[in-house]
């Protein structure tokens, strides 16, 4: 039997890091027609777009942490390019990527 590549989550992989033009976010709010409104680690609010391959593979929820490709032409806009498991949040949190303070101002607001 075939499988699938997974979109998701990558298994026994190490999560992506953010680099140039990416940044880790949280979801607050769907917003409808594979659209989210995202708090982002630099303080700003912006809206993401779910990418098709994305779309029915990988469910994105309210208060999910996700990595953000923004747009060069509009950076008050972006594109959800990963979203981060449980244990993928961890590995980030102990390399001090993300902090602890950030996700829980996310769950708040959610």
């Amino acid at each position: 039997m075939l499988s699938r590549k997974s979109v998701g989550e990558p298994s026994s992989k190490e999560p992506p890091l953010p680099g140039e033009g990416t940044i880790i976010c949280g979801v607050i709010k769907h917003l409808g027609g594979d659209y989210v409104l995202a708090k982002c680690m630099d303080g700003v609010d912006r809206k993401l777009r779910i990418p098709g391959k994305m779309r029915r593979r990988v469910w994105i929820s309210e208060g999910d942490i996700v990595l953000a490709g923004v747009w060069d032409f509009s950076p008050e806009k972006g594109e959800v390019l990963y979203k981060y498991g449980r244990s993928e949040l961890e590995k980030l949190m102990e390399k001090g990527v993300v902090t602890k303070e950030f996700i829980d101002a996310i769950s708040e607001l959610v």
